[in-house]
């Protein structure tokens, strides 16, 4: 059963946050199902600078300030993965190209004007939400969208033959640990309004298609694969809820 000490270690390898030494790590496979945790801590933090910083500045640098926590929080693990995946797909041929390009540290033009447009939608989906909406919003979003990778786990096999970065982490969740994992995803949108709920439709859908193209051309799914899949999933919730906004 996953514990306090699962959740520590979620934390520990999803985030920059100090965490007890001492960790048993050959846990680390279960502690996934804290995922929408860590995204309460990180959207926890992100909503709480957006909140400070509009004190002081307009909503839009505000944003970019909040942005940049999140990012030093989880020391871009997740868009390093999307950037990654950018790169692999865009650039490779076969399974094996994909793979080699992603395990490189190197970020290539894919990646780095994948990256950029990322943040730029998110930066731009915001800023125009209303001021009160943002911190909802990041709470909310890097909540739901740390489960979508966890289905992908569910569905899907890891592709890599070899040990990597997120190999450690590889683990099969059952439909129970799903569904463990959906209640504290869910929670923050009691603090949104009801409609809101509808954008899970078109995570969901992205995420699916994301699968079967991850399937169809590596037979699987990577630590990277992961790491785009909450990315895409967290802009497509904000796309929505800026969408729905005008209906709310």
């Amino acid at each position: 059963m996953p514990s306090f000490h699962d959740f520590l270690l979620a934390v520990g390898f999803y985030t920059r946050l100090p965490c007890p030494a001492g960790l048993d790590y050959r846990r680390l496979p279960k502690s996934c199902v804290y995922l929408p945790l860590v995204g309460w801590l990180v959207g926890g933090i992100s909503a709480s600078v957006f909140w400070i910083a509009l004190q002081i500045w307009p909503q839009d640098i505000a944003v970019v300030i909040a942005l940049i926590a999140g990012i030093l929080v989880t020391g871009a693990f997740h868009e390093d993965g999307f950037a990654d995946v950018c790169d692999g797909f865009g650039g490779g041929y076969d399974k094996q190209r994909i793979l080699d390009i992603m395990k490189d540290s190197q970020i290539g033009a894919y990646g780095a004007l994948g990256l950029l447009l990322l943040l730029l939608l998110k930066f731009r989906l915001l800023t125009g939400l209303p001021a009160h909406l943002p911190p909802l919003a990041l709470l909310a979003g890097h909540s739901i969208s740390r489960w979508f990778p966890l289905y992908l786990m569910y569905r899907y096999d890891y592709a890599r033959t070899q040990p990597s970065k997120s190999s450690g982490a590889v683990f099969k969740p059952d439909a129970k640990t799903l569904l463990l994992a959906g209640i504290p995803a869910l929670l923050p949108f009691v603090l949104l309004p009801p409609l809101a709920l509808t954008a899970l439709i078109p995570m969901a859908l992205v995420t699916l298609v994301l699968g079967r193209y991850f399937h169809r051309h590596i037979g699987g799914y990577t630590g990277d694969c992961l790491g785009a899949g909450q990315q895409v999933a967290e802009v497509v919730f904000y796309l929505f809820l800026n969408a729905l906004w005008t209906f709310i």
